[in-house]
């Protein structure tokens, strides 16, 4: 457990509150070291993975091995500055991921119909 301890063994915890973090607008160069750093004083930490695409850079994956040093970490480093940044700490919601995830898929659904009719009406001589 981390110096930051639990606050009462019976505590309840809100529903969102679980072991895997979130994390938000971090510098592009941060190592996986530097962040167990940041993180590790909160508790043990499990696990980290650090976005590495495009489109993934600046985040990360925190998981702690105990919920309430996760709920230390987020009450604590939520908008604490590294490297000139205010970092964004939230708990992992699949749903919400899922979500942003089927909403890219049809996203890409939709533009490769766009492109299908586009050639049909171009096959057809038909102008818009």
């Amino acid at each position: 457990m981390g110096e930051y301890g639990r606050k009462g063994i019976n505590s309840r915890l809100p529903p969102e509150v679980n072991r895997i973090l979130y994390v938000r607008n971090l510098p592009f160069k941060i190592s996986s070291e530097e962040l167990y750093e940041i993180f590790g004083k909160y508790g043990a930490v499990y696990q980290i993975r650090i976005g590495d695409r495009k489109d993934t850079r600046g985040t990360a994956f925190v998981i702690y091995e105990d919920i309430y040093d996760a709920k230390a970490a987020v009450d604590h480093l939520s908008g604490f500055n590294v490297g000139g940044r205010y970092l964004v700490v939230l708990y992992y919601q699949p749903a919400k991921f899922e979500k942003r995830a089927d909403a890219e898929l049809k996203q890409k659904e939709l533009e490769e119909l766009r492109k299908q009719v586009k050639a049909k009406q171009a096959e057809l001589g038909i102008e818009k």
